[in-house]
């Protein structure tokens, strides 16, 4: 987009559309079932 109109990067920058999301998947610990969904507990 940046590269069709370079002028609208201020508008764009200030919209939040430059920059990459850094959320990723966390991983799957031992024990448990997913990264932090743990098995089904049993009281006996």
């Amino acid at each position: 987009m940046i590269l069709v109109s370079p002028e609208d990067r201020p508008a764009l920058k200030k919209a939040g559309f430059l920059t990459r999301d850094p959320r990723a998947t966390e991983r799957k610990k031992y024990g448990l079932k997913k990264a932090r969904k743990a098995p089904q507990y049993s009281k006996r």
